[in-house]
C-alpha cells in the first residue's frame, strides 16, 4: 500500500515584479504548473499560479494582487502550457498580459462581450441593475 502524504497547502503573495523569478524557481525545484486562476474582487485582480510536486504532493500557490491597469509578464516562455490560462485571463477578465507566446487576440472563446468577468462587466451589471429599478 502506498504511503499517504498530507502536505500543507502554501499560499505565497508576491509582487508582480517577482513573478518570472518565482516561476523559474518553482520550475527549477521540480514543481509543475497545476493551474492558473483569476478573480476580480474588490476592484482588483487576484491571480493565482498553483504548482504541484508529484513526489511529495506539496501544493504551492503564488498569488498576485493587481489593479486592472497593471500589466504582468507572460510566463509562456518558461511554461508553454500556460498559454491557454493566460489567454483565458486576458479574454474573460481583461487582465493585461504582456507577450503571450500564442496570443489568441480575444478569440479563444469567441464571445461577444469584452471581459465578461472583469471590471468592465461589473460596471455594465451595475448599469443594467440601475435601469431595471427605474
Amino acid at each position: 500500500m502506498a504511503e499517504v502524504i498530507h502536505p500543507e497547502e502554501i499560499l505565497v503573495e508576491i509582487d508582480p515584479s517577482n513573478l518570472l523569478p518565482k516561476i523559474m524557481e518553482m520550475k527549477k525545484n521540480g514543481y509543475r504548473l497545476s493551474q492558473i486562476c483569476a478573480a476580480y474582487i474588490a476592484e482588483q485582480f487576484e491571480l493565482s499560479y498553483s504548482f504541484a510536486d508529484d513526489t511529495t504532493y506539496q501544493y504551492i500557490t503564488l498569488r498576485i494582487v493587481i489593479d486592472p491597469d497593471t500589466e504582468i509578464p507572460s510566463i509562456t516562455e518558461l511554461i508553454p502550457q500556460a498559454v491557454f490560462y493566460e489567454n483565458e485571463m486576458k479574454e474573460l477578465f481583461g487582465v493585461k498580459i504582456q507577450m503571450i507566446s500564442m496570443d489568441y487576440e480575444n478569440r479563444l472563446y469567441r464571445i461577444k462581450q469584452t471581459a465578461p468577468l472583469g471590471p468592465q462587466s461589473k460596471n455594465e451589471d451595475a448599469k443594467t441593475e440601475k435601469n431595471n429599478k427605474k
